[in-house]
């Protein structure tokens, strides 16, 4: 499978330790493809166990959440918080409310999220956490009840300098607030020990917006330094309408694209003229699924009840926004048909393996999620910066240091897959540059 022995090895023996973990095991099948490149050449990483330590996460917290409803019924929920790698800085990443949250698909987040916090070049190491509990459907009382009870245990876990988690799907502002309420009455201080937080207590502007904005900065740097270019003209495709979703449609618009068809978990609208962003955000305002109720609005759209037919619109450029392996080799090949040249990742390995294997062989520009959907994490650290200073910071400063922080990841990935291989392939770029100032992180504070 790869070109090293130990690779080889390595990763026969994971498949064996971790067998029901099929995500887990995806990341590290496509973290160690990149690793091939220099593993040979650097006898440290084998001597020192490097990449054992790496795929291992430092400690992994499972507990059970006793929670009451409106019906006066006791539910018992799991709810987990993956502590993966802390050599560079507290452990930074989402907590997920959602019923396919497991141990497997939050071990594949927190990996993944330690090489992107890295590429943001602020000092936050990678964790990610959750709960099997479902948002949808439950009263504010409920989602109070059950925050609460979740950070009964997990408060014992966090702090500003050893945990610091933020929301993910199923955790917005309401959540956060009822989980930093819990937080703040236990420990009965003041920290920034969550962020994504709401404004009137220590949150930061462009924090529902960074990860949108962040793909389409990422995006335009692509298309500047690839193709002498920029969104101007382009014709956009998106999947998922939640703040990733939404926000990499607005900015994608703002910067001159036409976002032409837009998913939920329930099917896909089109249209060749473009769509009503102000529509879709106030049908998406209380929930997600806007895509049947479009039509009340803009009868002229098509609307299919199949999201992953959407891959089959006509494009320039594709941005899977939504959740893991949304975007599967058929929808790829897709893409290719109909004249998509660029496919960025707002969403966590949205891409099959296959998929991305097969987008890069057709020769399409590739930005993997860890480098071009860093941009909520990076707003959350700056939000920690926010916080230690008790000092909160302009809505264009936040989006100018967003700005920069993006296109400085890009020069990174950029910079590694020249080194490495071909230009283009951001995905060794991004693995080998995160994994690099974890690596030297690791290797100078010894075998810990």
């Amino acid at each position: 499978m790869f070109n090293s022995v130990y690779l080889n090895e390595l990763f026969e023996k994971t498949r064996e330790r971790n067998s029901s973990q099929p995500e887990y095991l995806q990341a590290v099948e496509e973290f160690f493809e990149s690793m091939d490149f220099i593993v040979c050449n650097d006898p440290k990483i084998e001597k020192n166990a490097i990449m054992e330590r790496a795929i291992e996460p430092e400690r992994t917290i499972k507990f059970r959440v006793t929670w009451v409803d409106d019906k006066n019924v006791v539910n018992v929920n799991r709810g987990y918080r993956i502590q993966f790698n802390s050599a560079i800085g507290p452990y930074k990443g989402g907590l997920r409310f959602h019923p396919s949250v497991n141990e497997s698909i939050l071990k594949f987040l927190g990996f993944e999220q330690t090489f992107k916090n890295a590429l943001t070049g602020l000092p936050m190491g990678g964790g990610k956490g959750g709960s099997d509990f479902d948002p949808r459907g439950k009263s504010d009382n409920e989602i109070m009840r059950f925050c609460q009870n979740f950070m009964q245990e997990l408060y014992r876990h966090l702090g500003p300098d050893t945990d610091v988690p933020a929301g993910d799907i199923g955790v917005g502002f309401r959540e956060i607030g009822f989980l930093y309420g819990m937080y703040r009455k236990i420990k009965n201080e003041n920290t920034g020990v969550l962020t994504g937080k709401g404004l009137s207590y220590g949150g930061s502007l462009v924090r529902k917006e960074a990860t949108g904005y962040g793909v389409c900065y990422f995006v335009a740097e692509m298309l500047r330094v690839y193709r002498n270019d920029n969104f101007e003209g382009k014709k956009v495709i998106i999947s998922g309408c939640g703040k990733v979703g939404m926000h990499a449609a607005l900015k994608a618009q703002e910067l001159g694209a036409s976002v032409i068809a837009m998913s939920d978990i329930n099917g896909y609208v089109h249209d060749e003229n473009g769509l009503d962003l102000n529509i879709i955000k106030m049908l998406t305002e209380k929930a997600p699924e806007f895509s049947q109720k479009y039509l009340e609005y803009r009868p002229s759209a098509i609307y299919e009840d199949s999201p992953v037919r959407m891959w089959g619109v006509p494009c320039d450029i594709a941005l899977p926004c939504a959740t893991q392996n949304e975007l599967p080799l058929d929808g790829a090949k897709k893409l290719v048909e109909n004249g998509c040249f660029l496919v960025a990742e707002g969403a966590n390995m949205p891409t099959t393996l296959d998929a991305t294997k097969y987008l890069q062989h057709a020769d399409i520009l590739f930005a993997p999620g860890k480098a071009a959907n860093a941009g909520g994490v990076a707003v959350s650290g700056l939000e920690m910066s926010q916080n230690a200073q008790h000092y909160p910071w302009t809505y264009a400063e936040v989006d100018q240091k967003l700005e920069f922080i993006m296109a400085d990841i890009f020069k990174k990935v950029y910079t590694e897959a020249r080194k490495y291989t071909d230009h283009r392939n951001l995905v060794v770029g991004a693995n080998i540059a995160g994994f690099m100032r974890v690596y030297q992180a690791m290797l100078e504070q010894g075998i810990l």
